[in-house]
């Protein structure tokens, strides 16, 4: 019963599973991001002119189940109790989680806009189609892009303001904060004992 339990979040400490679905999520947006940027700057006769913002959308798509995935298992599962830290802290906490959740949501829905403005169906990996069911509005390619890459530099801003709070428990602070998002079953005395 012990291998189940460690899948599972604790009023302590965070699950295998949870830990997983974040840093699969870290690494596609670590991806996405700098490809996103790069594949802008593509010209027409560069041979990733096509298929860079294919990659782009695929990944996109994959990280917007694991998205999904993490929303869920954040709504169905206990979560973590915050380490004791000043009011103010907990709530720039909470927001900062909070827009690590939406923004991702956002570009998804964004990038689906500007992809299917034209009415075809996103491809993903070449194994199947999402279709086009918003497109057609004017300037829709636009107005989404613009929209797309405001979202992306928010979420560039917000994740270097939550590593370096989370660098910041760890050096300064030295609590478990990090460690509970490496380790499943750290809790907040660091004894690793699950509840």
């Amino acid at each position: 019963m012990a291998e189940l339990v460690i899948w599972r979040n604790t009023s302590n400490g965070y699950g295998l599973l949870q830990i997983a679905l974040h840093w699969t999520l870290a690494a596609l947006i670590a991806v996405l991001l700098p490809l996103g940027l790069w594949m802008t700057g593509l010209d027409y006769y560069d041979p990733w002119y096509n298929e860079a913002p294919d990659l782009h959308r695929s990944i996109g798509v994959l990280a917007g189940l694991v998205l999904a995935l993490r929303g869920l298992v954040r709504l169905t599962q206990a979560q973590p109790r915050a380490l004791t830290r000043p009011g103010w802290e907990t709530r720039l906490a909470l927001t900062g989680h909070l827009l690590l959740y939406a923004l991702p949501l956002l570009l998804v829905v964004s990038g689906y806009l500007i992809s299917t403005a034209d009415g075809r169906a996103v491809g993903v990996f070449g194994w199947f189609g999402i279709p086009a069911t918003l497109h057609g509005i004017q300037n829709q390619a636009d107005i989404a892009g613009d929209i797309h890459f405001a979202l992306a530099m928010l979420l560039l801003a917000v994740i270097a303001l939550h590593v370096a709070a989370a660098l910041r428990h760890h050096l300064v602070d030295r609590d478990d904060t990090l460690r509970r998002m490496w380790r499943p079953g750290i809790t907040a005395a660091g004894t690793g004992e699950r509840e």
